[in-house]
This record gives structure tokens, C-alpha cells and sequence, in this order.
């Protein structure tokens, strides 16, 4: 039974970064037309670190290990007509990439995805396992 419940635990922190990955990418993709002034720093994209817990063992799972940060610098694009504008008309925009936060949502939620059919999967062995005991 031990290993159905290690399946279960792997999954669902699975699950857990996942989603954590995904809030950060949908977080990414609303700030992309954040517009700050040249003097402040751009929006800063969020990266998710994952990293495994107890490496090597063949159990514990994954977790967050931390969040990384974008450039700060962003770019300087022109816009004469924003409001935040220097004298010059520019803005400092975050430097994000449209299509590879698409690319990264797309894995999450895979990662998403894959994660819950294991702990299904898991659970309907348990609960077979359990009918098994009682002679069902």
C-alpha cells in the first residue's frame, strides 16, 4: 500500500507546482503591456523553480523551490502617447515573450493534468484494494 500512497503524494505535488506555474504564467501574460516609467523598473516576469524533494530517494515529490524574476530593465519602447511617457515619449515595458509564456501554459496545465489521472488512478487502486479486504 506504501506505494500508492507515494504515488499519491508524488502526484499531487505534482499538482501543487503546477498550479503554481500556471498563476505565475497567467500573471506574466496580463502584466505584458504593463507600462512603467523610464525611471522605474519594468514589470518583472515570475519563474517558478521546482526542485525535488529528497532527490534520489524515489519518493517525496516535487516543490516549489523558489521564484526567479525577470529583467528589471525591460525595454524602452516608444509611446508619445501614454501618460507615464518621459520627455522623450518613451515607457519601459517587461520583457516577455507572448509565445513562450503560451508554450509554458500549455506544459503546466499538461503537467496539470497528468498529475490528477495519477492520483485518480491511484485512488481507484486503493479503493479496489480496500473492496479486495473486505471480501467484496
Amino acid at each position: 500500500m506504501t506505494g500508492i500512497f507515494n504515488a499519491i503524494d508524488s502526484a499531487a505535488s505534482g499538482v501543487t507546482v503546477d498550479r503554481k506555474w500556471m498563476d505565475a504564467v497567467s500573471d506574466n501574460i496580463s502584466n505584458i503591456n504593463t507600462a512603467r516609467r523610464t525611471s522605474e523598473n519594468a514589470f518583472q516576469a515570475r519563474y517558478v523553480v521546482a526542485q525535488a524533494v529528497d532527490y534520489g530517494s524515489g519518493a517525496g515529490g516535487v516543490q516549489v523551490g523558489g521564484i526567479a524574476l525577470g529583467d528589471a530593465q525591460g525595454r524602452v519602447v516608444s509611446d508619445p502617447d501614454n501618460p507615464l511617457a518621459d520627455a522623450d515619449g518613451n515607457v519601459r515595458m517587461p520583457d516577455i515573450d507572448l509565445g513562450s509564456e503560451m508554450t509554458q501554459l500549455i506544459m503546466a496545465q499538461r503537467g496539470y493534468q497528468a498529475n490528477l489521472k495519477v492520483v485518480e488512478a491511484a485512488q481507484e487502486s486503493y479503493q479496489g484494494a480496500i473492496s479486495v479486504g473486505r471480501g467484496v
